[in-house]
């Protein structure tokens, strides 16, 4: 192994000696320099792993010598030792980016301890890492085995969220293909799960939260009248992309409750979210409000009514509740809801839709570009992060804030990369998405699919006599026969819904009172 080498620079180096010995004992390589300028002159001539560097040097200070040192290599780690605790000091050396910053006088360990943070980090975090999934590991295997309850399912996916996470930002990528092999079992036991009790569950008493019980049960109770509410519903939006938004909203805002909830099928958009703001079942819709709802094949927007639907069930839970909606499908219009904020102070529910994530996960099967740059879970986690820190939607939030304004955050469904294909053959009337179907004189393969033959079973209008859903599993997808080839090369590793997983169907509500 090679060693590391340390630039150690102080005026008085001689009194350092002990510490010096020391690390050379644990095979480091130490450099010594007494003034800043010498030590710019070797970091110039030699590839240091680190710098140690006194605060408080004749001729150039130590801060000063800071800052040229990132001028000349902006990567190298430096750890500020200085015998002062003066604030302002310590608020420079941060704000020039310092890796440690001790207080003298310091003891070998210190140095040490130090030393392994910022050069053996990755290392030691990927061992730690690793070592607590392989228990982990065992524990939900074991849990898979036993799982028979919606709320056991929120926990598993829940575990399986979190390490992915951590796993992603370690070494050791065979772990983070363990992980997904272990996600794999647990959507084909999920998918086992929910073709065994949907129907049930959608009636039972102990039922999870879905889609249309969402806003009754969860979000009209929590609404601040006073000060108004902020209701933002980011449409695709899977669990794991909220957990890595969710840390962005902490500066301005603090989580009070998080509700995991059960998207209902197909986990598409004309019926999840219309269901969330209607507060009815598909079903329920077409009979209520024959005028706002439309089937897959019938013409026209299918989710053209979702003010007249939230409007229609505030009047039947909560009459004079003022409200506003806004659907934002372009950056345009989300800039003008911003630059136009104060006029939603007002309301006691500004409710505001954001297509964003649903575009990116289209534009991953239309665009080569997006298909490079969101080629993994990682990297389309990342790319809606950076989304959401640089869109007018933040700055919204942020004025929300200072209002003094609730926020809710949520979705209608999730997506997943389906990755497999499965043959599907239906007449000319057969719908379009490629993680449900719906349609008359359908042929499947059993064994891929959750099939449903009489759609008002599950709260589903029945299109036309006979027709049927059928809901695919895991990661597959729907293909026709014809031009079968071209068509799963098109839509291979691309982000769908529509069907039944658990990042699609298990999804967050979260509440925020404003800091």
């Amino acid at each position: 192994m090679k060693s590391i080498h340390i630039l150690w620079v102080d005026d008085e180096i001689e009194l350092l000696k002990p510490h010096i010995l020391f690390l050379e004992a644990k095979n480091y390589t130490i450099s010594k320099c007494t003034n800043g300028a010498d030590a710019l002159d070797l970091i110039k001539e030699e590839n240091y792993d680190v710098v140690f560097l006194d605060e408080n040097m004749p001729g150039l200070t130590g801060i000063e010598t800071l800052t040229e040192i990132k001028n000349i290599k902006t990567n190298l780690p430096v750890i500020m030792i200085t015998k002062s605790e003066e604030e302002y000091i310590m608020e420079e050396a941060i704000g020039s980016k310092i890796a440690d910053y001790l207080i003298k006088p310091v003891n070998p360990n210190q140095i040490l301890l130090s030393l392994k943070k910022n050069l053996d980090h990755s290392r030691l975090i990927t061992e730690k890492t690793t070592s607590n999934y392989q228990q982990e590991f065992r524990k939900i295997s074991m849990d898979l085995a036993m799982v028979n309850s919606y709320e056991e399912w929120i926990e598993i996916y829940h575990k399986l969220i979190h390490w992915e996470l951590e796993l992603e930002n370690i070494d050791d990528t065979g772990m983070l293909a363990i992980l997904e092999s272990q996600k794999q079992e647990a959507n084909s036991l999920f998918f086992k799960f929910i073709k065994r009790n949907y129907e049930d569950l959608l009636i039972a008493h102990d039922r999870p939260v879905f889609s249309h019980m969402l806003f009754k049960d969860v979000i009209l109770p929590e609404l601040d009248t006073d000060k108004g509410t902020l209701l933002i519903v980011i449409d695709n939006l899977r669990y794991d992309q909220w957990k890595v938004l969710e840390p962005h909203l902490q500066p301005f805002y603090k989580k009070t409750s998080e509700t995991p909830f059960y998207s209902i099928l197909p986990t598409a958009t004309q019926y999840a979210r219309n269901a969330i703001f209607s507060g009815l079942t598909p079903l329920e819709m077409e009979k209520k409000h024959p005028n706002y709802w439309k089937n897959d094949t019938d013409e026209g927007g299918k989710n053209l009514y979702e003010n007249e639907f939230l409007t229609a069930q505030i009047q039947r839970l909560k009459p004079g509740l003022k409200h506003e909606y806004y659907k934002i499908t372009t950056s345009r219009a989300a800039k003008e809801l911003d630059d136009n904020f104060n006029g939603l102070k007002g309301n006691d529910l500004t409710a505001v839709v954001y297509n964003f994530v649903d575009m990116l996960s289209h534009s991953k099967t239309e665009l080569d570009v997006i298909k490079e740059l969101a080629g993994d879970e990682k990297s389309y986690r990342s790319l809606t992060l950076s989304w959401f820190k640089n869109s007018p939607i933040f700055s919204t939030i942020q004025k929300a804030q200072k209002a003094g304004m609730k926020l809710i955050i949520t979705t209608d469904h999730g997506t997943i990369n389906s990755k497999k294909p499965t043959k599907v053959i239906g007449n000319r009337e057969i719908s379009d998405n490629l993680r449900y179907k719906v349609g008359r004189s359908l042929t499947f393969e059993e064994k891929d699919v959750y099939s449903v033959r009489n759609p008002k079973d599950i709260f589903l209008p029945t299109q036309h006599m006979n027709s049927s859903f059928i809901f695919a599993k895991e990661d597959l997808f729907f293909a026709y026969p014809n031009n079968y080839n071209h068509f799963v090369k098109y839509y291979k590793n691309t982000y769908q819904h529509g069907g039944i997983s658990l990042e699609e169907m298990i999804i967050p509500c979260a509440i925020f009172e404003p800091k």
